[in-house]
Order: structure tokens, then sequence, then C-alpha cells
């Protein structure tokens, strides 16, 4: 191997993960057995008459300026969806592939640091498994994290998750989401539950590790109340015209739905080993630990726990990290996506 190895510039992968888009249905708690005969749920527009409630410039805070701005209405139309009045919950299913080959760029113009690279990420699964990664994965599936908004304030929720081959469930497990925890990665306190979470834990390792073919299919249930609105994926209109919808919700074929790219962030929430964590608790696996929601990279490079670091300095350097950032740095590379050095020269 050459002393002088360097990143490739080109350097991509695919991800290994990878879920469908997720649909709505409605349906009662007591016919979860029958939600093939569910109705779907649909997306409608709704306009509204707001009021001037966001925060005033200083020059705009004179009492008889706010009360002619009062009288000019905030009239906008929004997507709106909710179960029907004779439904009290929701149904939430899509299917995720778990694929093999953790380590293998889609693309990579240098062989030698391909060939470091693959020897990296073996010595890796050699000496670890993908054990610790597919238990934090099926945890986030089992306790329901994908629901997102639809979790918040529900009475109960039922996970099915099954293992589907020829078409057909092979396996299937079910879980009571508020058995475990979105704060960490314990195992529920139930035996039955550990033990169902064990099973689908070693299935998507060895979808990981290639030795067999993994597809699953999850169907959430989520017992909110008759008539109670839903939350879809909002779509993001980049150029909105005057009179336009100010919110605008995703559906598939007129059945309101969750992107696959919200479920796969749910999915790969699974990194605890940055700083803050114990704090902030999991957030979604990405190269500077950001999310954007709290506008924050929680790996900074200048602490070298980003991965570009932390990847340098195992392949490069042959420095293994600690292996909590092992973990992170495989974790990254089952998400996917591009990581050239752009400024190799």
């Amino acid at each position: 191997m050459s002393k002088d190895l360097k990143t490739a510039s080109v350097l991509a992968f695919e991800r290994k993960l990878d879920p469908s888009d997720a649909l709505f249905f409605a349906g009662d708690w007591n016919q979860r057995d029958s939600a093939s005969d569910w109705s779907p749920v649909v997306v409608r527009e709704k306009s509204v008459r707001g009021t001037i409630s966001n925060r005033l410039k200083t020059k705009d805070q004179d009492p008889a300026k706010l009360d002619a701005a009062i009288e000019n209405p905030n009239l906008q139309t929004v997507d709106v969806a909710a179960l029907p009045a004779d439904a009290d919950t929701l149904s939430v299913g899509f299917t995720l592939r778990v694929l093999a080959g953790t380590g293998q760029p889609s693309a990579c113009n240098d062989a030698d640091y391909r060939q470091k690279l693959l020897a990296t990420v073996q010595g890796y699964v050699a000496a670890n498994g993908f054990g610790e990664l597919a238990r934090r994965y099926a945890h986030n599936l089992a306790s329901g994290r994908f629901l997102w908004r639809n979790r918040i304030g529900a009475e109960q929720i039922e996970v099915r998750i099954a293992h589907l081959a020829d078409g057909k469930a092979q396996k299937e497990w079910r879980f009571d989401a508020f058995d475990l925890s979105l704060r960490d990665f314990q195992a529920p306190s139930g035996a039955a539950a550990a033990t169902a979470l064990e099973q689908l834990n070693a299935l998507i390792a060895s979808g990981l590790a290639g030795e067999r073919h993994v597809l699953l299919r999850i169907s959430a249930f989520v017992r909110l109340g008759n008539g109670q609105e839903v939350f879809p994926s909002q779509e993001l209109i980049l150029d909105r015209g005057r009179g336009d919808k100010s919110k605008t919700l995703y559906q598939v074929d007129g059945i309101a739905g969750i992107h696959s790219q919200k479920i796969g962030n749910a999915l790969r929430s699974i990194d605890t080993w940055y700083p803050e964590a114990s704090i902030n608790g999991p957030i979604a696996v990405e190269p500077y630990g950001s999310v954007t929601t709290q506008g924050k990279a929680y790996r900074q490079p200048k602490q070298k726990l980003d991965f570009y670091s932390l990847l340098d300095t195992w392949v490069l350097k042959d420095k293994a990290p600690e292996l909590d950032q092992q973990h992170f740095v495989i974790a990254t590379l089952i998400r996917g996506g591009v990581f050239g050095d752009s400024d190799k020269g």
C-alpha cells in the first residue's frame, strides 16, 4: 500500500436501509386485524382567518399601527389531514429493504483507497458484526419513532413488523411502542417483547451482512381519537406565489403519507455517541451531526468527531477510533452519500 494514500476525489455510497413512502389509512382500533379494508386518509384544503401574532419590530409596536394591522385579517389556505368522524385509529404502513455491501463504494476513482477502505470495514465487521447498529435500527422500528408528530399524545400504539419472502409474511412481531423509550436503546422490560426485539435485531444484522434477503413490512396503529388531526409530511415549495396555499401536505395518489426520506431519518436516529447525547438524546446519523431543527452541528471538525476526520484517521493513518465512533462511521456508510475529497491535489 502506498504511503501517500489519499482519499478518493470521487467516493459515493448507496444507502443500505431503503424505506418506501409511508401511507395513511383510518379505521377502528378493535378492527386492526382487518386493516386491509381501512379507508385512505385524504388531504383536503381549509381556508382560515388568522390574526397577527408574530413578533413585531420596535417601529411597529405603536398602538395605532398595531390596531390597524389587526384590522387586516391574515387569510390563508392550508392543507389538512384528519381521521374520519367514525374512526379513532391511524394506520401508517411502509416497507423496508435491508441491503448488504456496507463500505463498498458505488463510485470510487482510486483503486488503492477502495482496497484499504474495504479492508477497514471488513476488520470492523469481523470484530463487531452489525449487532449494535441493527439493535438500534430495530428499536426505532419497534418504538414507532418514524411516526414523528403522530406519536405524540396517542392513547395506544401497536407496531407490527413482518418479514416478507415470496410476497408472504414468514414471521411477524408485535410491539407496544410505549414499552420502548425514544431517549435510549434499552431493551423493553417484558421478556416476550425483549425476545421479539432480539429476533428482529438478528434479522436486520443478517441482512446488512448479506446472509439473507431482508424485506420488512411495517404497520403502525395509532389510537388518537375519532376525527383527530394527523400529520403527513409537509412539502417544501420553494417558489410560492401570492395567494398560494401556505401549507402543502404530501400525498401519493390521493393518500396522505410521509416521505421515505423522513422515514429514513427516523430509522437512523441512533447516534448517541456525540458529546451532548446524555442531554439531547439520539440524533440522526449525519457526517457533522447536523440537527436542522436546532440549528446546530454536534460533531464539529475542530473536535475531530465528524465523519470525515474519523474516517481519514481510520483509513489513511491506521488509527482506529474508539469503538463508539467506529459504530458512527459504519452507520454513516450505511446511510450513504457522496464523501469524496474535492481538494485532492
